[in-house]
C-alpha cells in the first residue's frame, strides 16, 4: 500500500479502523491487519499518525507489553526517526502511554520529546511538555534529564507551556532544587490566570509532602501568594494546601496556623473564614502557646458578618474547654457576645457559657462538657432527624442509642407500599425499625439460616428482570460473617397462571470461593402476591470474597381460571426463566456509617494501623466522576459533605467512614488530583481498628 494522497490515505486507514471496530472481538484478525499495515509503505504523515494510534490501541487491548509484542513496538520506535514532526510526536506519545512500559523503553521517546522542548514552534513545545508532565506522574526519574530544558520554559511567552513546565519540574525536582524553583516561580505567578495558579499550588503541595524538610520555604511561598489578589477557587486551593501540610507535617503546624490567622484578617470569603476558624478550634489548643490565636479569633466577633461571628464564638469555646489556663479570659469574651445583634451568636455564647460553667452553673466534669460540645456523634444526622420526628413524647426519654447507624435512603416499608414489583417482607416494618432488624427477624425464623449468627448487612433490592415482564424478580443480598443469603422476591403478573415449587437455580462457577449449602423454595406463587425464595452460600469467614452468580428461575406453571382463581389443569409444566446475574462486590462487606466529627474520629482511632499509598485512576471526565467511582467501590459513607466536588476544581479531599464486616470501624481520607491531561491521581490513607482491614481496603482499591 503506497499512499501518496493524504485524503485517500486517511480514508483507507479510517476504513480499517471501522473494520476493526466491527471485528473488535476477533483479536487474531485485528493483529493480522495491523501487521499487514506496518509492512506496507504508508508514506502520508497523516495516515501514519492514524496507523500509530491504531497500533497503540491494539497493543493495549491485547494486554501485551511492548517486549511481548516486539514488532509493534519496533514499528513505533522506528517512527521516532521519521522526517515528519507530527509522526515523531505521535509515536513518542504512543510509547509513553503504553501500559507496563519500562524506563529503558521510554528513553528513546523521552529523548525525542526533550529535543522538541527547544523547538521554535510553540505547538511542539506545548505538546512535548504536556506529554512529559503526564509521564512524570508514573516515571519521574525518566524525565529528570529534561529538567534543564524545562527550566528555560518557565519564562516562555505561552503561559500554558510555562505552567506545565513548572508543574513538571515540581514533580521531578530533587530537594536541593526546591529553593531555586521557588525563586523562579515567584516572578511567574503574577502573570498567569487563577486556573493556572491552582495547578501550581497543587504541585507545590505535593512537593512539600515529598520533601517535608523544605516545608518552611514552601509554606512561606503559599502564605505570600495567599495575601495576593485572587478568586475564591484559587484562595481555597491555597488554604486547603496549608491545612493538609499542617495535618501531615507536625513541624509546620504553628507557622501554618499563624499564616491562616493573618489571612482571615482580610479574608472576603465567608466560607474560607469559617473553615479556618473551625480548623483553629481543632488544632490551636494543641499548640505550645494557644493564647496567641485568641486575638485573631475575637477580631472576627467584632468585625465580621453574623455567620463568621457565630463560628468564632464556637472556636473560642473550644479553646476554653481544652485549655484551662485560658478559661477565665474566654468567659469574659463570651459574655460580651451575649449582647450581639444576631440571635445565633447570642444563643451559642449562652450555650457555651452554661456548658463550661462560665455563668456560675455547676458542671459535672470537664470531660462531659468537652464530649457534649465537640465529641463525635457517631450517628448520621438524617437518621437522627427521622428518629426524633418519630419519637412520641412520653415519660421514657429519647435514647440516642436507638438511632440506626446505617444510612438508608428510604425505609423498606415505604418501598413495599409504593411499588408492588419491589416486594420486601410480608409484614410492614415499624417506623423506628431498620431494614436489617426486620430482615434478621425473618431469616432467624428460617431453620436453614438460624445458625448463621448475627446478620451484618442487607443490600437494597436489585432488579433481575426487565419492567413489565411476566415475572418480576429482585434480589436482596444478606451478608453474614461466614455466609451470604440471596433473598429472591418474586411476583407473578399473569392472572391465568399459578406457579408452584418456585426456586432459583444459582450457578456459582464464577465465584469459586463460595459453596451452596442451603435453599428454601417457595411452595406457591399466585397472581400478584409477592413471595420469597432463598439460596444460601458459605464463604471464607471475615474475608471480602467477590464473584458473579448466574440465576435461573425454575417453577411448575399451572393454568388458572382468572374469574374464580381455581386451577384448571392439575398437571402443570416445568419451566425455566432466565434472570440477570448477581454480583457480590467488596462494598457488600461495608456498612455506610457516618461520623459527625471526622477529625475527632480519625484521631481517636490513632495511627497504629494507618496505611497510606498512592494510585493512578487513569483519565476521567472530572474529579466528581473519580470521587463517585471510589465511593461506590468501597461502599462507605461520605462525611461532612466532602463527596461534593467544587466546579472546575483540580484537587479535592474526600472523607469516608464505615464499619467493615466483623464490626470494625474504618475511616478513609482520599486526596484526588487532576492534571492538565485529565489524568487523576489519588492518595489513599486508611485508619482502622485492625491492620488486616486497612490492608484489605488498599487491596480493594488496587484491584478495582
Amino acid at each position: 500500500m503506497n499512499f501518496r494522497n493524504d485524503t485517500y490515505a486517511k480514508c483507507v486507514i479510517s476504513h480499517f479502523l471501522h473494520k476493526k471496530s466491527i471485528r473488535q472481538n476477533d483479536r487474531l484478525a485485528v493483529s493480522k491487519l495491523v501487521s499487514n499495515l506496518t509492512r506496507g509503505t504508508v508514506r502520508s504523515p497523516l495516515a501514519q499518525c492514524l496507523l500509530i494510534r491504531f497500533i497503540s490501541q491494539v497493543i493495549q487491548e491485547s494486554g501485551a507489553t511492548q517486549t511481548g509484542d516486539r514488532p509493534f513496538y519496533d514499528y513505533l520506535e522506528a517512527c521516532l526517526r521519521h522526517k515528519a514532526e507530527m509522526v515523531i510526536f505521535e509515536a513518542a506519545r504512543a510509547i509513553t502511554e503504553l501500559s507496563g512500559v519500562t524506563s529503558r523503553e521510554l528513553t528513546p521517546a523521552i529523548t525525542v520529546l526533550q529535543l522538541f522542548l527547544s523547538s521554535s514552534k510553540p505547538v511542539l513545545r506545548f505538546a512535548a511538555v504536556r506529554t512529559l508532565n503526564k509521564v512524570a506522574m508514573m516515571h519521574p526519574m525518566a524525565v529528570t534529564n529534561c529538567n534543564i530544558d524545562m527550566e528555560s520554559l518557565i519564562s516562555d511567552q505561552n503561559r500554558s507551556i510555562a505552567t506545565l513546565a513548572i508543574t513538571t519540574l515540581l514533580k521531578t525536582g530533587n530537594e536541593s532544587s526546591v529553593d531555586r524553583l521557588m525563586k523562579q516561580i515567584t516572578n511567574f505567578m503574577s502573570d498567569i490566570a487563577d486556573e493556572f495558579k491552582i495547578v501550581v499550588v497543587e504541585a507545590i503541595r505535593s512537593l512539600c509532602l515529598k520533601f517535608p524538610l523544605k516545608f518552611r520555604s514552601l509554606m512561606n511561598f503559599l502564605s505570600n501568594i495567599l495575601r495576593e489578589e485572587g478568586g475564591f477557587d484559587y484562595k481555597k486551593a491555597i488554604v486547603d494546601s496549608i491545612v493538609i501540610l499542617i495535618r501531615d507535617i507536625p513541624d509546620a503546624k504553628e507557622s501554618g496556623l499563624l499564616h491562616l490567622c493573618e489571612f482571615i484578617e482580610d479574608c472576603e470569603f465567608t466560607y474560607l473564614s469559617t473553615q479556618i476558624l473551625h480548623f483553629l478550634g481543632v488544632e490551636g489548643p494543641k499548640t505550645s502557646d494557644p493564647s496567641k490565636y485568641i486575638r485573631y479569633i475575637y477580631n472576627r466577633v467584632i468585625l465580621e458578618n453574623a455567620t463568621v461571628r457565630a463560628s468564632a464564638v464556637s472556636t473560642l469555646a473550644k479553646f476554653g474547654a481544652m485549655v484551662d489556663s485560658l478559661k477565665p479570659r474566654i468567659f469574659i469574651l463570651l459574655r460580651r457576645c451575649l449582647f450581639d445583634s444576631d440571635d445565633e451568636v447570642r444563643d451559642r455564647a449562652t450555650l457555651y457559657l452554661n456548658t463550661l460553667g462560665g455563668d456560675g452553673a455547676v458542671v459535672e466534669t470537664d470531660e462531659d462538657s468537652k464530649e457534649f460540645l465537640f465529641g463525635s456523634l457517631d450517628v448520621p444526622l438524617s437518621n437522627l432527624e427521622t428518629s426524633l420526628k418519630n419519637y412520641e413524647p412520653s415519660e421514657e426519654p429519647f435514647d440516642i442509642n436507638s438511632v440506626p447507624k446505617e444510612v438508608k435512603s428510604q425505609p423498606l416499608a415505604e418501598k413495599k407500599a409504593t411499588n408492588k414489583k419491589h416486594p420486601g417482607l410480608d409484614t410492614p416494618l415499624a417506623a423506628p425499625s431498620t431494614g436489617v432488624d426486620a430482615y434478621e427477624k425473618l431469616l432467624s425464623s428460617i431453620s436453614e439460616f438460624s445458625s448463621f449468627g448475627k446478620l451484618f448487612k442487607s443490600s437494597a433490592p436489585f432488579e433481575l428482570t426487565e419492567p413489565e415482564t411476566e415475572y418480576a424478580v429482585n434480589v436482596v443480598k444478606h451478608v453474614y460473617d461466614g455466609h451470604i443469603v440471596f433473598q429472591y422476591n418474586c411476583t407473578n403478573t399473569i392472572p391465568e397462571q399459578l406457579l408452584e415449587d418456585v426456586t432459583v437455580m444459582v450457578d456459582a462457577s464464577e465465584a469459586e470461593e463460595f459453596s451452596e449449602i442451603a435453599s428454601k423454595p417457595l411452595r406457591s406463587l399466585p397472581y400478584d402476591t409477592p413471595g420469597q425464595t432463598f439460596v444460601a452460600f458459605q464463604k471464607p469467614e471475615g474475608v471480602p470474597a467477590v464473584g458473579k452468580f448466574s440465576n435461573n428461575l425454575r417453577f411448575i406453571v399451572k393454568e388458572v381460571d382468572p374469574s374464580t382463581g381455581e386451577v384448571v389443569e392439575e398437571d402443570g409444566m416445568e419451566e425455566d426463566y432466565q434472570l440477570e446475574d448477581v454480583d457480590v462486590v467488596a462494598a457488600d462487606y461495608m456498612l455506610r456509617v457516618g461520623v459527625s466529627n471526622f477529625r475527632n474520629a480519625w484521631e481517636s482511632i490513632g495511627a497504629d494501623f494507618e496505611k497510606v499509598d498512592e494510585y493512578g485512576l487513569g483519565p476521567r471526565e472530572s474529579l466528581t466522576e473519580a470521587v463517585n467511582a471510589v465511593i461506590s467501590l468501597l461502599g462507605m459513607q461520605p462525611c461532612e459533605g466532602t463527596e461534593v466536588v467544587p466546579n472546575n476544581s483540580r484537587s479535592h479531599t474526600c472523607l469516608l467512614s464505615g464499619v467493615f464486616i466483623g464490626g470494625l470501624k474504618v475511616l478513609v481520607r482520599l486526596q484526588f488530583g487532576l492534571d492538565s491531561s485529565r489524568e487523576v491521581a489519588m492518595k489513599l490513607a486508611v485508619r482502622s481498628e485492625d491492620e488486616a482491614v486497612s490492608d484489605t481496603i488498599h487491596e480493594i482499591v488496587a484491584s478495582g
